[in-house]
């Protein structure tokens, strides 16, 4: 790759601010503004810093040892930041990438400093209409660094031990493998086996741009830490450091564990409350590591005959926007399960009280990701073709999605009440729905799952 005129960080950063408030029409000397997805940076780099955009190993400062990103954002009605998307890095070469160590990889060779600059997406506002609103040199922290050290170990020794098909962005917290290409038919040859593998980019997650953003280039106020001294973490994974502090606990009964933390509620949330207290927590949702790497802790209630009651629920489904969507890859549930990682909080009755039984850490695999998919294309499917009501005994039924055709996952009503009720695309209305997965697929998982070493 040719050099750039920007021979310094200080060169790099002293340019992009600059670009910071200017209307996008009027940096744009090429059209490139009239493309599809990735036209704000190409015109950033080829209308602002006058090189041509490219897909190669290098950084795109060279010299300076600066990677250009650029990362939308969007701001609620509250004004609270979150990160449009995923920050994709640079393809995954399996057949080079297995034989590096972390500060030899190609992760780290592109983008241990990275220039992010921002600007708010606005749905319905022209690209032409908006403008970087702020630019900043990024270095991982040393407590996020660790994390994501761990991370790329874990993509790694997949693709060592010859399963890089199996690899998925839930294997891990801040870094992760998603897909890149324009389906599922994009693959590559792995080292250590003869079955195609995805073609994967290094990513860092949408949790963990929103809180660079909020942390790092808006200034918000920090998160609380589970971590407190980042060098535990050398040895072992957060994962691992979290059941050995909650692992003393096991086989306490709920009411032994309220006097332990003297907690005195019998809330919905009394669970997650004892899980916060165990590591010295006021809310373990909330803490810096958890919303970066999008961790989300969810009570499983085992019953003494080892069934499991509940199927897990997700937020209601907007069908109008469900309807729009075309790609399972961009679909919103995808994104709530692909990247995701759960804290699952297991407590199994017996008698007339429930006790703490472990925790485990859980992500869906690709083959279950792809039961999924199954069920929401029939669900995008069905509210296109216009959903089929039919009278019954119990009230109305319809044609989504039933338990009984997919082990994974159903669509069913969650909300308050049959008048509780949401918009087709049509017109029509409908008790308000929600994806499900299968209480007896749950079940299994626990039954399968086991603490991280």
């Amino acid at each position: 790759m040719e050099g750039t005129v920007y021979k310094t960080k200080a060169d790099v950063l002293k340019r992009a601010k600059e670009i910071e408030g200017i209307p996008l029409r009027k940096i744009d000397k090429t059209g490139r503004l009239k493309t599809g997805k990735g036209a704000i940076g190409s015109v950033i780099e080829e209308s602002w810093f006058d090189y041509a955009p490219n897909s190669e190993s290098e950084p795109d400062f060279p010299e300076a040892g600066v990677e250009l990103k650029v990362t939308p954002y969007i701001k609620n009605k509250r004004g609270d930041i979150r990160a449009k998307e995923r920050l994709v890095c640079n393809i995954i070469n399996y057949m080079e990438e297995y034989d590096k160590v972390f500060k030899t990889s190609s992760f780290w060779h592109k983008c241990e400093t990275m220039l992010l600059m921002s600007y708010e997406y606005i749905p319905g506002i022209p690209k032409s209409e908006l403008s970087i609103d702020k630019a900043i040199l990024f270095s991982f922290p040393e407590e996020d660094l660790v994390i994501i050290e761990h991370d790329w170990k874990t993509i790694i020794n997949k693709i060592r031990s010859g399963t890089a098909h199996e690899i998925s962005e839930g294997d891990t917290l801040y870094l992760a493998a998603c897909t890149k290409g324009a389906d599922s038919k994009s693959v590559r040859r792995q080292p250590f086996s003869d079955i195609p593998a995805k073609q994967r980019a290094y990513s860092l997650k949408v949790s963990y741009m929103t809180q660079i953003l909020n942390n790092y280039i808006y200034g918000s106020k920090e998160n609380e830490k589970i971590i407190k001294d980042w060098h535990v973490l050398q040895d072992k994974s957060l994962e691992s450091y979290i059941i050995e502090k909650v692992s003393p606990y096991y086989g306490k009964s709920q009411s032994e564990l309220k006097v332990i933390f003297n907690i005195d509620s019998n809330a919905k949330s009394l669970n997650h409350l004892i899980i916060s207290r165990m590591l010295g927590l006021n809310d373990i949702e909330k803490t810096d590591e958890f919303r970066k790497a999008n961790i989300i802790p969810k009570t499983i209630r085992v019953e003494e005959d080892g069934n499991i009651k509940e199927s897990m629920s997700f937020p209601a489904i907007d069908f109008i926007e469900l309807s729009k969507e075309k790609r399972w890859e961009d679909s919103k549930l995808y994104e709530m399960l692909s990247p995701t990682k759960f804290l699952f909080v297991i407590f199994k009755k017996n008698a007339e009280e429930y006790y703490l039984d472990r925790i485990m850490f859980w992500n869906m695999s690709n083959d279950d990701l792809d039961e999924v998919e199954k069920v929401w294309k029939k669900t995008v499917d069905t509210v296109n073709k216009g959903v089929v009501f039919t009278k019954t005994n119990r009230g109305m039924s319809n044609n989504l999605p039933k338990q009984k055709e997919n082990r994974v996952a159903h669509v069913r009503p969650h909300g308050l009440n049959s008048s509780d009720t949401v918009l087709l695309p049509d017109g029509r209305e409908i008790a308000k729905q929600c994806f499900w997965l299968n209480r007896k697929y749950i079940r299994e998982q626990i039954k399968k799952g086991s603490d991280i070493k």
